[in-house]
């Protein structure tokens, strides 16, 4: 009983999370305020859905004079979507399950003459098409249009036209509220999640150099930040995906009008960093196979292992400048002779090292040559004269 008290008191207290809400509610604001980013877009968002649904029920309830006029809003306020492209995919598939929707249930009505029975006879088959593919998310928009067509007992042909009506009145102004005001352009998450893999790199890079120099090998530690270097990489293809769709259908003079000002890094870039992300993880498991006692291959030690630790906090500190880089939407990346300098001398003092290893033995220069090689693959990958060979 005293283990449940003493857990149930180290739960945080409901004042507690509330002000936590309250104060991430707060950072958002402030945040989107302040300047461009995510914050900002998802306000930017939100109130064009909800402009959208306004006009919908303008148009469909004032100036049409519907007195049910619920589904030009409803259809209008879902599609305002993050992409004008999503917008279009989503309009139709929604489209397509209020027009199931409503059939199924006017013709149930109509063939049990009761409404208990037309929505046992009709929901069943519309939550089954739900899960289809096709429908993507919006399947269950089927469902939920029955049992609304039922309960307001409009159904009939008449009723179907209707409500298939202003599902397209409300799907139009939706879509077209996305696409012509302020039109969502994510070209900024790539650079961003860019610039964020870059320095991640960089810190996993100084993480190891460091434990190699104190004699401190936490492997567990390496392993967690190449697994977290993994998970922003798929952020990055994702946000990649994100910027392309987004480019999608959308007008050249509103592209032009939305699009950051610095221009979009290039795709090569993602794979460069995802080679960097594959090297980084190919040498921390190289060196997590060295520390293990009962492997045969031995790590090296002494002033070699300082070398590569100090090989390893340069290549780091490149990664760091080309996050900054990329942040600044600055050019090409400008040359540090002196770090580069320095890079030639620990690459030379290195293979003078292996040289030595390999007279004493395979073992020995085993391990060290895999890591050497794994330096020089990011020392070309990051390093721009690397690069350039």
């Amino acid at each position: 009983m005293t283990g449940v008290t003493e857990a149930l008191r180290r739960q945080p207290r409901p004042t507690h999370a509330l002000r936590q809400k309250a104060g991430a509610v707060g950072r958002a604001a402030r945040a989107a305020c302040r300047g461009p980013g995510r914050e900002r877009d998802l306000l930017v968002q939100s109130l064009k859905a909800s402009a959208a649904a306004i006009l919908a029920w303008l148009v469909a309830g004032v100036w049409m004079g519907d007195p049910m006029a619920l589904m030009a809003p409803w259809v209008a306020v879902v599609l305002v979507q993050a992409t004008v492209y999503s917008s279009l995919i989503q309009g139709a598939r929604q489209l397509a399950a209020i027009c199931c929707g409503t059939v199924l249930a006017s013709v149930a009505l109509a063939v049990t003459g009761s409404t208990l029975g037309a929505v046992a006879l009709s929901v069943p088959p519309l939550v089954l098409l739900a899960n289809l593919p096709r429908f993507g998310d919006q399947g269950i928009y089927g469902a939920t249009t029955a049992l609304f067509t039922l309960a307001t007992g409009a159904a009939g042909a008449s009723a179907v036209g209707h409500r298939v009506g202003q599902a397209a009145l409300g799907a139009v102004i939706g879509v077209a509220v996305n696409a012509f005001v302020l039109p969502p352009i994510h070209l900024r998450d790539v650079r961003e999640n860019l610039a964020a893999l870059a320095r991640e790199a960089g810190d996993t890079l100084h993480t190891v150099a460091g434990d190699l120099r104190d004699g401190e090998w936490d492997t567990q530690r390496w392993s967690h930040a190449s697994a977290r270097l993994e998970r922003r990489l798929g952020a990055l293809r994702s946000a990649r995906g994100w910027s392309r769709e987004s480019l999608r259908l959308t007008a050249a003079p509103l592209r032009a009008v939305r699009r950051p000002p610095a221009s979009l890094p290039p795709e090569e870039d993602d794979e460069r960093w995802s080679r960097v992300t594959g090297h980084i993880s190919a040498l921390t498991r190289t060196l997590t196979v060295a520390a293990d006692e009962g492997r045969a291959p031995t790590a090296p030690a002494g002033p070699v292992l300082d070398s590569y630790a100090d090989l390893l906090q340069l290549i780091g500190d490149a990664c760091h400048t080309e996050s900054d880089r990329l942040l600044a939407a600055g050019g090409a990346g400008r040359r540090d002779e002196h770090a580069e300098a320095a890079m030639r001398e620990l690459r030379g003092q290195l293979q003078d090292g292996l040289r030595e290893h390999a007279g004493q033995g395979a073992e020995g220069a085993t391990v060290l040559g895999t890591l050497l090689l794994q330096a020089e693959n990011l020392w070309s990958e990051t390093v721009p004269t690397g690069r350039n060979g």
